[in-house]
């Protein structure tokens, strides 16, 4: 049963989204990446036929079965992706950036380039809950920004093939190639790369904790997104809430994952034992019932605050992945907030719609990261490259300011690599 806790009458740290519950799988996630590095292919099949108990031939996903599970997905769907899909496009299409050049000093050019990733590895979670609504939120970014080349890796299903509703979403969303791999292996792949695999330059994506490790490790051979721990979802809700609504709420992040955490505060005492008996009754009908159930007893609660600004205050602190703000005027504690993945405004707006059709991006920040970490967007799939041009005037002008400059660090010849110049010229 979730606890009711009342602000100012429990130890702080019980009020918290804690995310530490993982078990340390550093020393096996490092065994898995060395296996593949050095096995390839070969590593990934052992591990497909280990872990997904499933022997795979050929890694790649070939256009007959990408055909195949087209077949079996029901048009409607298709169709739901599509619109999905314009709204994801639509918003990030906003987030597109420009080059620019500044040429206003004379013999001066300086400007800065911005430019697609070449190639960017997507691992999309295929176990008890495939994803294909992250794939639309992974690859349309990269699709936006101009990537060339997007590699996508998904465990298997016991038939060997991957779900064929995540690859209708690789279809939607313009994925190129395909392979019938996951967890802390796949992320090896994409990182070392294999003989069917092409190593790649970012990794996007959530995944299991093996995943995150994974992507920890490799970082700096290759970049990635961000390292995302258990769903979350922080609530602030005033007593005219209906509270089957907010459990609704707190639940659809609790059958993510029994690490997940759903989190209520109110000011409606009321509310907070309406609310708590909602989820007791709503989670005996969810088919993941038993990982609601684990997820709500471990880490839910209701945190009881004399005021609504209390609360802000306390989610800036824990600066969650997901912020419902069901209010009145919740537009006018939109710029209190400071710290948080996605907010949803108002009492129309459950998380869901941000998972899957809103159109801003459902890939967040978690475990309090959100202050300084940002959703997934354009920005992640490109690179800057800065460029400066001096003629020699212009050089001279400035020669005696950068070797002075160069003096008192300590570095003279940097300082003689100016002056060099310009006392050629003099």
């Amino acid at each position: 049963m979730i606890r009711i806790l009342k602000y100012g009458e429990v130890d702080k740290r019980d009020l918290f989204i804690r995310n530490d519950v993982l078990n340390n799988v550093a020393g096996t996630v490092s065994e898995i990446l060395d296996n593949v590095r050095r096995n390839g292919d070969s590593a990934l099949k052992m591990y497909n036929e280990k872990f997904d108990g499933v022997r795979t031939e050929s890694l790649q996903v070939t256009e007959e079965e990408m055909e195949e599970a087209l077949r079996t997905v029901e048009p409607e769907f298709i169709e739901v992706l599509e619109r999905s899909a314009a709204n994801i496009r639509a918003f990030h299409s906003r987030q597109v950036r420009n080059s620019f050049i500044l040429n206003e000093k004379d013999g001066v050019v300086i400007g800065q380039k911005i430019m697609p990733i070449e190639r960017v590895g997507m691992y999309v979670p295929g176990g008890t809950a495939p994803l294909s609504s992250t794939v639309l939120m992974d690859a349309i970014p990269a699709v936006i920004a101009g990537v060339k080349e997007i590699i996508m890796v998904s465990s298997p299903r016991k038939d060997g093939r991957i779900n064929p509703y995540v690859l209708a979403a690789a279809k939607v969303a313009g994925v190129g190639r395909i392979f019938k791999t996951g967890g802390a292996q796949a992320i090896a792949a994409l990182a070392f790369g294999t003989e069917s695999i092409p190593k790649v330059d970012k990794i996007v994506g959530p995944g299991s904790a093996y995943v995150a490790e994974a992507k920890k490790q490799v970082y700096g051979r290759v970049s990635i997104d961000m390292i995302a721990g258990p769903s979350e979802i922080l609530a602030i809700a005033d007593g005219k809430t209906e509270p089957r609504y907010m459990a609704a709420d707190m639940l659809s992040q609790a059958e993510h994952d029994y690490n997940a955490t759903a989190v209520l505060i109110t000011d409606s005492e009321e509310l907070a034992v309406k609310v708590r008996d909602e989820i007791e009754s709503q989670v005996r009908k969810l088919e993941r019932c038993e990982i609601a159930s684990a997820s709500i007893d471990n880490n839910g609660k209701i945190i009881v605050v004399d005021d609504l600004l209390k609360g802000i205050e306390i989610a800036n602190e824990i600066a969650p992945e997901h912020l419902e703000l069901c209010v009145d005027n919740p537009f006018d504690y939109l710029d209190k907030i400071r710290h948080a993945g996605s907010v949803f405004l108002g009492r129309n707006c459950p998380e869901a719609l941000g998972d899957y059709y809103a159109g801003p991006n459902h890939t967040l920040p978690t475990s309090g990261t959100a202050r300084f970490f940002s959703p997934l967007s354009v920005d992640d799939f490109v690179k800057k490259m800065q460029y400066t041009y001096y003629s020699a005037d212009a050089l001279d002008a400035v020669a005696d300011d950068i070797a002075l400059f160069a003096r008192k660090e300590g570095l003279t010849g940097h300082a003689r690599s100016v002056l060099i110049r310009s006392e050629d010229r003099r």
